[in-house]
């Protein structure tokens, strides 16, 4: 059985509630938020409570926390106050470390730009600075500010509406699409942890959400319940478009030479004489099965589950 903490956010210390808060809700996506002030210093700081909300309007949304330590508020909400404009520049991890020195708290008088030595690029249609390094970049006008708390710790919902967004034309692959890969985007985890999102991590789901699907509850009881198939396997199964035809799943027992080869261990047995060869015979099928979704194949991997569940 699991065991789990259970934490009262009204008697947990703000410190401790905003690691357990971060260090279980991620990866988070990371804006790199340039501004201006009245007098137009730049500033661009990161800030990892960020998402995009809504796509017509274009809406971001991100979230410049009061400081724990002393309460107070950092540059970039005085900024946007003054001006009522940003850019939003993704991090990738080409520029990482350089993400990492403009969290610094440097005075007011310190632009990031110099500390980090990235290259400040004008904007069309706000005065605020692109990050130059930065493959993709959100123009925005902000839209409202609302406070949630007036402690440390409480968060400042700054509501974007985007103006223009700017993409590395490198980035973009042959459908007209984002490349995950060639973006090669940071995400940020409790702590000091980061994760970079290319590679073997980033990976594709294809789940049709307009179905049809046959649903997990459509799964036989011996699927369900199976020592060797995993959660990631039983969606997979659940995700189905259709029960296979009975008849196909019979076949496989004449035309798949692997199936053959487990069935023909029950040969000879007496029926009900070993539930323990019944059981090993279902572990086969369903290492089979689990064998063939790595593979991608679903439907053909049902079929496996649905003969063992005959077993």
């Amino acid at each position: 059985m699991k065991k789990f903490r259970t934490i009262d956010p009204r008697n947990t210390p703000t410190r401790d509630l905003h690691q357990f808060m971060v260090g279980t809700v991620g990866p988070r996506p990371i804006a790199f938020v340039s501004t201006l002030d009245a007098e137009g210093k730049a500033n661009v700081a990161p800030y990892s409570f960020f998402n995009i909300f809504s796509s017509n309007p274009p809406i971001a949304v991100f979230s410049s926390n009061r400081r724990v330590s002393n309460n107070t508020t950092k540059d970039t909400l005085a900024n946007i106050e003054a001006t009522g404009e940003c850019v939003i520049n993704v991090v990738s991890h080409s520029i990482v470390r350089q993400m990492a020195v403009a969290s610094v708290e440097w005075p007011h008088e310190v632009s990031e730009f110099d500390a980090t030595g990235l290259t400040a690029l004008a904007s069309d249609t706000v005065k605020a600075f692109r990050v130059k390094e930065s493959p993709a970049h959100l123009e925005c006008k902000v839209k409202e500010v609302i406070a949630l708390g007036d402690q440390g710790g409480a968060g400042h919902l700054i509501i974007c509406n985007v103006t223009r967004l700017h993409i590395d034309e490198t980035m973009i692959d042959e459908r007209d699409r984002v490349d995950p890969h060639k973006l090669d985007l940071m995400g940020r985890m409790g702590r000091s942890y980061y994760v970079r999102a290319s590679g073997e991590a980033v990976f594709p789901i294809v789940q049709p959400v307009l179905g049809p699907a046959i649903g997990y509850m459509s799964l036989p009881d011996s699927i369900k319940n199976s020592s060797v198939l995993t959660g990631n396997d039983l969606g997979r199964l659940a995700g189905a478009k259709e029960m296979p035809d009975a008849v196909d799943v019979d076949s496989l027992a004449e035309v798949d030479e692997f199936v053959k080869g487990v069935l023909a261990k029950a040969e000879g047995k007496t029926p009900g004489s070993s539930q323990g060869e019944t059981e090993k015979i279902q572990e086969d099928l369903h290492r089979y099965c689990q064998q063939t979704l790595a593979k991608n194949d679903v439907d053909y991997a049902l079929k496996i589950a649905m003969l063992a569940a005959r077993s």
